[in-house]
């Protein structure tokens, strides 16, 4: 049975690499525009139901197809990519000293049957204090940008980052131990690894 990841991140690309999962990527954009109402476990839920369904629709079974969105939620309020060195900038400010949420929504679906597994995952994340010269540090590498909430916890941004309850690779963008426990569920086992 091959796994296809239905996302072009390669944080999550790293993540099955690392797990020895053997998997193809198959490019699922879809609009990503908030629904007005829609909480943040709605909001990944949906989004990685419609990247998992449109790269289901293209693929033939035995395979299980996974989609996957995060965002990062503070206050209430869903923080996504930033849109500018600014935009990550004021994001940065925001999150420096606080505790946040990272929330990522993923969707199994098994074919040729279309069996579906979807769950959603939190994690939150304590930024300690960060000084407008680190930021503007940070600011000036690729890091903070394609990414929720302007950072990245497994590179330069880690050194902010004071504590985490939950699960890690969830931060990165995949909730790896929940991922697997959905995988063995769908019928997958250590015999398709590498």
């Amino acid at each position: 049975m091959k796994l296809i990841l239905a996302s072009s991140s390669p944080r999550r690309a790293e993540i099955f690499r690392d797990a020895g999962l053997n998997f193809t990527v198959m490019s699922s954009a879809v609009d990503e525009t908030p629904i007005p109402g829609e909480s943040p476990n709605e909001y990944v839920h949906r989004l990685a139901c419609a990247k998992a369904e449109l790269v289901a629709a293209r693929s033939v079974g035995p395979v299980i197809v996974i989609g996957a969105d995060t965002v990062v939620v503070l206050d209430g309020q869903m923080i996504g990519k930033p849109r500018s060195a600014e935009d990550a900038r004021r994001t940065l400010q925001l999150l420096s000293g606080r505790t946040h949420s990272v929330v990522t929504g993923v969707m199994l679906i098994r074919l040729p049957d279309a069996e579906r597994r979807g769950f959603v995952e939190t994690t939150q994340v304590q930024f300690s204090a960060i000084s407008p010269e680190e930021i503007s540090r940070y600011l000036a590498t690729d890091e903070p940008y394609d990414k929720a909430g302007a950072y990245a916890i497994q590179g330069r941004a880690g050194r902010y980052v004071s504590r985490i309850e939950g699960c890690y690779f969830n931060v990165v963008g995949m909730p790896l131990a929940r991922l697997w426990q959905e995988l063995t569920a769908l019928g997958w086992s250590d015999e398709f690894l590498d």
